[in-house]
């Protein structure tokens, strides 16, 4: 997919299909308002793993973080959304800040470790610290106000369906203006090729760096609006199994795709929430046997079918 079509039309048939499914399955919107954050949070991933290269298994961190953020601060009386939500970015910024030297150092395996060592640090300090995030019972014992002091979140979901297709839209145009620029142009070089990148004098560590602190920001997003949407934060937000949901999403949808990121996260988690509706108890069977189909059917995930219809197409006429 070019990225004109990423823009000019996948865009808009994401925003018309949201707006059916208000209409067509106005009891579904909690499950929507789901999606939109999971699909904002695979979008912050893709952008580090897909056009930058950089694997982590410790991505939820900043998911974490971000929902901590507006639990903690709603419990001080800062019940502002768009304020809690700035707060969520700029305060994963900050942390993915502190990390980046440390995770975009080495190859891709020292940097799985890494980031695997670094989720389990933050999910023990965050375990521990019972007095600041209520340890393994969470936070729910806070606030969130009306968005611009008008829409206040309702028991119907309508309010949180808006709110998150508003981030998911506003995510999708900052990874595609990054990506687009020459930034993104440097972050392909450097996913494709380091050693040829740093011969032309390409900045590769610093570009990772930025990479990572940018990503980790969206990711806080995601995280604060899952905890003003649900009322909740807790230690399942920055655990292992939402990090590996993310690498599953993007490699599902495609990974380096906008728009196959965010149709890979919405076809993961909607797949997740049946099964778990059918069987609560063996669900994992089936999802395992989903991923593993994917792999061999779809080996470039959701994002690859256009061309591999165009090359079955072409060997069909020749």
């Amino acid at each position: 997919m070019t990225q004109k079509y990423d823009l000019r039309v996948a865009l808009p048939i994401l925003i018309a299909l949201a707006l059916a499914a208000y209409f067509l399955f106005p009891g579904y919107l909690g499950l929507f308002s789901t999606i939109f954050i999971v699909a904002t949070f695979a979008l912050s991933y893709d952008l580090l793993q897909g056009y930058a290269g950089i694997v982590s298994l410790g991505h939820a961190v900043f998911f974490g973080i971000g929902a901590y953020t507006v639990a903690i601060l709603g419990g001080a009386g800062i019940t502002d959304p768009i304020l809690t939500l700035l707060a969520g970015l700029m305060i994963n910024a900050a942390v993915a800040g502190l990390l980046a030297r440390i995770v975009v150092t080495g190859n891709d395996f020292t940097r799985l470790l890494v980031t695997l060592g670094v989720g389990f640090l933050f999910f023990e300090a965050a375990n521990q610290a019972h007095w600041l995030t209520g340890g393994a019972d969470g936070l729910a014992s806070f606030t969130v106000g009306e968005i611009f002091g008008v829409f206040r979140f309702d028991m119907w979901g309508r309010t949180a369906f808006f709110y998150t297709l508003a981030i998911l839209v506003i995510v999708y145009l900052a990874v595609w203006r990054i990506t687009t620029s020459p930034f993104g142009l440097a972050l392909r070089g450097i996913r494709e090729n380091t050693t040829r990148m740093h011969a032309i004098g390409s900045p590769v560590s610093r570009h990772m760096a930025v990479t990572y602190v940018l990503s980790g920001g969206l990711a806080g997003l995601a995280g604060a609006a899952l905890a003003q949407t649900s009322n909740f934060a807790s230690l399942d937000m920055l655990g292992f199994e939402r990090s590996a949901d993310v690498v599953v999403m993007t490699a599902l949808g495609g990974t380096g795709s906008i728009p196959g990121v965010v149709l890979g996260a919405t076809i993961f988690t909607w797949f997740k929430d049946m099964l778990s509706a059918i069987s609560p108890r063996y669900w994992h069977l089936g999802i395992g046997l989903f991923l593993m189909a994917s792999v061999f059917v779809l080996p470039d995930g959701l994002a690859g079918i256009p061309a591999r219809v165009q090359r079955w197409l072409r060997r069909r006429s020749s």
